[in-house]
C-alpha cells in the first residue's frame, strides 16, 4: 500500500477503480475523499487506499532478490513445523538451524526451517538425525517473493479479483516453447 501510494504520488502509476477508470494522485485523492473504504491519512485529508494501480511506463521489470527474513522463511514453509508437519500461528513457531550453529551451521536459506517450540526443544543443539527426527523437506532458497503467495491466498481484495483469476494465472505461468 505504501509503495502504491508513493508511485501514484510521483506520477509513475495511476490508480484504477472498479470501472477500470484511471486516476492520477490529485484526482484519486479528490474522488476518494467522498467514497467509503479503507483510507490512508494525508497531511490535509484522507485518501482511499489504491488497491489496483497501473504503471505509466517502465523499461524493464526489476529482478528482486528474495530477502532472507523470518517472514519469508515462514512463507516458504507455510507456517508449518518442518519436523512434525503441524501448522501453527507465527507466534508459536521459531526458526531452527538444521545443522546447529554450535556444529558450524550457518544462517542461510538452505539451513533454516520453521519449527514448533516442542520440536525445537526436542532437537536441541543436535542435527535432526542425532535427535531421531526427520525433515519434511529440505530447506531451499525460494525464487519467488511472498506477494506471489498472496495471489493464491484467501486474503484477496475485491478490487483484485478481475486480475487474479486462475485462468489468467495459467496463461501467465505456462512455459513458452522456444523456436
Amino acid at each position: 500500500m505504501r509503495r502504491a501510494c508513493s508511485l501514484l504520488y510521483q506520477g509513475i502509476a495511476r490508480a484504477v477503480n472498479d470501472h477500470y477508470q484511471t486516476f492520477d494522485f490529485d484526482s484519486w485523492s479528490a474522488l476518494s475523499a467522498s467514497l467509503h473504504g479503507e483510507r490512508v491519512g494525508l497531511v490535509n485529508r484522507a485518501m482511499r487506499v489504491p488497491r489496483v494501480i497501473l504503471l505509466v511506463g517502465y523499461d524493464r521489470v526489476p529482478k528482486r532478490h528474495v530477502r532472507f527474513s523470518r517472514f519469508n522463511v515462514y512463507a516458504r514453509d507455510r507456517n508449518t513445523c518442518q519436523y512434525c508437519g503441524q501448522a501453527f500461528a507465527r507466534n508459536d513457531l521459531n526458526l531452527d538451524h538444521v545443522v546447529p550453529r554450535s556444529q558450524g551451521g550457518t544462517s542461510t536459506w538452505e539451513n533454516v526451517v520453521c519449527s514448533c517450540l516442542r520440536c525445537n526443544r526436542h532437537k536441541g543443539g543436535r542435527c535432526p538425525e542425532e535427535a531421531g527426527m526427520k525433515l519434511l523437506r529440505r530447506p531451499f532458497r525460494p525464487n519467488w517473493t511472498p506477494f506471489v503467495l498472496e495471489t493464491w491466498s484467501l486474503r484477496r481484495h475485491r478490487e483484485w479479483l478481475p486480475f487474479l483469476s486462475t485462468v489468467d494465472a495459467a496463461y501467465w505461468n505456462t512455459e513458452l516453447v522456444e523456436r
